[in-house]
C-alpha cells in the first residue's frame, strides 16, 4: 500500500499528539463517521506512531469485538504499512501478541476481543501505556472500562473508533457528547474524508442506502436504523423548537406503577397537533413509585392554566381513571388500544405532518429513535420496550384524532421483510 495525500481530517489524527500540536496534552482521541471514511487505518497508524514517540520497553493494547476481526480489519492492512514505514514487526499468533521495533526501542502490542460482558476478565490485571478499542461501540461497557481502567502508565492515552450505533448507546452519550468533560478529541469522519475512496466507489454506497440507514452509513449520525416501528419520523421535520398558539387542549396518558408512566400534552393550530409538553416517570430509574393520586396531580400540572377537552388513557388503569373522575376537573375516556391499526394511523400521521413534537418532549423523541419490531415471535408486534410514550401517542392519535375527524378505517397491513411500518 502505498500513501500518496491525506485529508485534512485524517492529518489531525495522525499529528494531534505531536509537540506543538494544540491537542497534545488531550486524554485521547475518538474518531467516528461513515463506513469507508478512513479513520481506522491511519488511526491505528498514528496509535503506533505515538507509542513509539512517547514511550520504550512498554506494553499496549489493540481491541476489536473479537480477535479475528481485530486482525482482519486492523493488523491485517496495518502491519505492511508500518514495515514500509520502517518499522519492525514480529507477530506472535498464538500469544496474540505484536513485538514492534523502530528507531532502536521495542513496544509490545497485546491482541484482546471484547464479544461478551466475559471479556472483562481477558484483559483484567495487565498494565498498559495506551489502548486503541477498534469499533467500540459494539463492545461491552465492562471490557472497555477495565481496558480503560488498566491505563495506569503515566502519560497513557485512549484511542477510541466506531460507526454509529443508535442515538442513546452508552459510549455517545458519555464519551461523544461528553468528550469536552474527559479532556478527548473528538474528529468526525465523512466518506469525502478518505481521499483513497473514488468518486465512483462513494456514489455507489451512497445509493445503497436510504433513510436512518443513509444517516447512519453515509452521514455517519446515530441515529437507529434496524427495524424502526416508525422510520418516517426524523427530527428535522417533526422536531420544533416553538409552536403557534393552539385553539384546542387535549391529553395522553400511559398508565404506570413499576413500568414508566407517559403523559403527553398536546395542542391544535392550524390542521397540526403539537405535543407542546410531556410528563414522564420511571420508578425504577427514580427509585420511587408513585401513586394514583401523585399521577393525578402530575397531570393537573401538565394542564395547568389550559381547558382541556378530554383526557385519554390506557383503558388498563381503571384504578387511575377513577381517580382522575372523582376529582372532577377532566373528561375521562379510556383509549382505544388496538395496536397495528394505532401503529399504522401514528405512522399515517407522522408521513402527513399532523403530528409535532417540542424539543423539550425529550422522552418521546427518545423512544421514537429505539421503538422496534419484535423479529423473534414470528408475530406482527413490537418489542414492549421504550413503548409508554409510543403507547401514549397512539392513544391520542387512535382516540382523539379520529373522533374529530368523525372516524376513520385504520387498517393493519402485514409488514413487509423490511420491516417498514
Amino acid at each position: 500500500m502505498h500513501f500518496k495525500r491525506f485529508s485534512p481530517r485524517q492529518l489531525q489524527v495522525l499529528n494531534w499528539w505531536c509537540r506543538g500540536s494544540p491537542h497534545q496534552n488531550r486524554e485521547g482521541v475518538i474518531c467516528d463517521g461513515a463506513v469507508r471514511s478512513g479513520k481506522t487505518l491511519c488511526e491505528t497508524v498514528s496509535f503506533i506512531a505515538w507509542a513509539f514517540y512517547a514511550f520504550e520497553g512498554q506494553t499496549f493494547a489493540l481491541c476489536g469485538k473479537t480477535i479475528a476481526s481485530l486482525r482482519r480489519n486492523v493488523t491485517g492492512p496495518v502491519l505492511p504499512v508500518l514495515e514500509q514505514l520502517g518499522f519492525r514487526c514480529r507477530e506472535r499468533v498464538s500469544h496474540n501478541r505484536i513485538d514492534i521495533a523502530f528507531g532502536g526501542r521495542k513496544n509490545r502490542f497485546y491482541l484482546f476481543g471484547g464479544r461478551d460482558e466475559g471479556s472483562a476478565a481477558l484483559i483484567q490485571g495487565i498494565t498498559l501505556a495506551g489502548v486503541l478499542l477498534d469499533e467500540v461501540a459494539l463492545m461491552p461497557r465492562s471490557f472497555v472500562e477495565q481496558a480503560l481502567a488498566r491505563c495506569s502508565v503515566s502519560g497513557s492515552k485512549f484511542w477510541f473508533n466506531c460507526n454509529p450505533e443508535h442515538p442513546f448507546h452508552w459510549f455517545y452519550r458519555e464519551w461523544i457528547l461528553g468528550s469536552r468533560e474527559k479532556n478527548m478529541l473528538y474528529l468526525h469522519f465523512t466518506m469525502e474524508d478518505n481521499p483513497a475512496l473514488s468518486p465512483q466507489v462513494a456514489a455507489r454506497y451512497k445509493k445503497l442506502y436510504t433513510g436512518p440507514f443513509y444517516r447512519r452509513y453515509v452521514l455517519g449520525e446515530w441515529v437507529a436504523a434496524q427495524g424502526a416501528v416508525y422510520p418516517m419520523f426524523d427530527p428535522a421535520r417533526h422536531v420544533v423548537s416553538c409552536a403557534p398558539p393552539c385553539d384546542r387542549y387535549c391529553i395522553s396518558c400511559d398508565y404506570g406503577t413499576v413500568n414508566p408512566a407517559s403523559f403527553g400534552l398536546w395542542g391544535h393550530a392550524g390542521g397540526i397537533w403539537y405535543r407542546l409538553r410531556e410528563y414522564y416517570h420511571d420508578s425504577r430509574a427514580a427509585g420511587v413509585q408513585k401513586t394514583d393520586e401523585q399521577y393525578c396531580d402530575a397531570l393537573e400540572e401538565l394542564a395547568r392554566g389550559l381547558k382541556i377537552e378530554r383526557v385519554v388513557v390506557d383503558p388498563s388503569a381503571a384504578s387511575f381513571i377513577q381517580a382522575l373522575r372523582r376529582r372532577g376537573k377532566f373528561r375521562v375516556v379510556p383509549a382505544e388500544n388496538q395496536v397495528l391499526p394505532g401503529i399504522a394511523r401514528v405512522g399515517e400521521a407522522l408521513r402527513g405532518g399532523k403530528l409535532l413534537f417540542h424539543e423539550s418532549c425529550a422522552d418521546c423523541i427518545r423512544e421514537f429513535s429505539l421503538y422496534r419490531w419484535d423479529t423473534t415471535s414470528g408475530q406482527d408486534k413490537p418489542v414492549k420496550e421504550h413503548d409508554h410514550a409510543m403507547d401514549d401517542i397512539r392513544y391520542f392519535v387512535t382516540t382523539c384524532m379520529e373522533r374529530e375527524q368523525g372516524g376513520f378505517c385504520a387498517r393493519a397491513a402485514r409488514r413487509r421483510s423490511d420491516n417498514r411500518a
